[in-house]
């Protein structure tokens, strides 16, 4: 019985140190996503195009408002408003949350947005979700989905005179 237990030993400890450097790993990868998502809003806020347009993949689909938008379209049409938006609108995110699985992950987070643009009030709440992929030099952004929606509620309408 003791040759048989010692045998396990090896095969435990192991798969112990598998799993550690695995979570050490997974930790490195999901760090990475973040700071790869990091580098995307920090050069949508400065309206670095060159950064953005490296950061996402030639074949990235953008969801918003119910339109589809691919990288090019992004970049020449959608990108100048949202770098005048980032500038004029503060916001507070939420932390990101990561998950990784193999060479693709995804991140998500929450966004409070109040302030001023092109003079009209805005008080949003806004999600996102964006889907990356790992590359050679890096993770690059597959797919983002933005959402959003008025956390003013509008005033109900009149009951009608009886």
């Amino acid at each position: 019985m003791h040759l048989h237990i010692s045998g396990v030993a090896p095969v435990i400890f192991a798969a112990v140190l598998m799993t550690e450097s695995s979570a050490a790993q997974s930790a490195d990868d999901q760090a990475r996503v973040v700071a790869a998502v990091g580098t995307f809003h920090g050069a949508l806020r400065s309206g670095d195009s060159s950064v953005v347009t490296r950061m996402l993949a030639e074949d990235v689909v953008i969801f918003e408002a119910g339109g589809v938008e691919s990288r090019a379209q992004y970049v020449s049409n959608h990108f100048p408003a949202d770098v005048e938006f980032e500038k004029a609108v503060p916001s507070k995110r939420s932390p990101f949350r990561a998950v990784v699985m193999g060479e693709t992950a995804w991140v998500s987070s929450t966004n409070e947005l109040v302030g001023t643009f092109q003079g009209r009030a805005v008080d949003l709440v806004a999600t996102e979700l964006m889907v990356l992929s790992k590359v050679p030099d890096g993770w690059r952004i597959r797919a983002i989905s933005w959402s959003s929606r008025s956390r003013v509620k509008p005033a109900p309408a009149p009951t009608p005179a009886k």
